[in-house]
């Protein structure tokens, strides 16, 4: 199962801090463990949502909504892509991560939709499609 983690924003990373040299070095050994595992799949921090836009989508209609955003307890501030047995395997390894922030922080885990998610919907056809894209995916260097 592929999860997605997320590493919920706060009112520090939607200032821009940067995390301190100690943090950076504990999160370099926590992603050592994870990609030694064969767990880690991706994983990045984001800038600030002052350096994004959004994209609303009304119909035919597209705008363009430039950051920052307001709610910073919606936004992301980094993640990582995980490949692991189950959930709980998924909250074991994260409960070994560093606190990202000082004090409080939040991270939230979520599975990724595999193929079989979408039921008959997404048919042969399609499903050979995606096929032939992850591959495309993969082989680009």
């Amino acid at each position: 199962m592929r999860f997605m983690v997320m590493v919920k924003a706060n009112e520090d990373s939607e200032a821009g801090v940067m995390p301190s040299e100690q943090l950076l070095a504990e999160m370099g050994k926590y992603n050592e463990e994870l990609v030694k595992a064969g767990i880690m799949l991706a994983g990045d921090g984001l800038h600030p949502s002052s350096k994004g836009v959004r994209v609303k989508f009304s119909g035919n209609k597209r705008t363009v909504i430039d950051g920052p955003f307001a709610e910073t307890k919606e936004l992301i501030a980094g993640f990582w892509l995980w490949q692991v047995k189950s959930m709980e395997e998924a909250i074991e390894w994260l409960k070994r991560c560093p606190n990202p922030f000082e004090g409080t922080s939040e991270i939230e885990i979520r599975p990724i939709l595999e193929a079989n998610d979408f039921g008959v919907e997404f048919t042969p056809e399609l499903r050979e499609q995606e096929e032939r894209l992850r591959a495309q995916m993969a082989a680009k260097p």
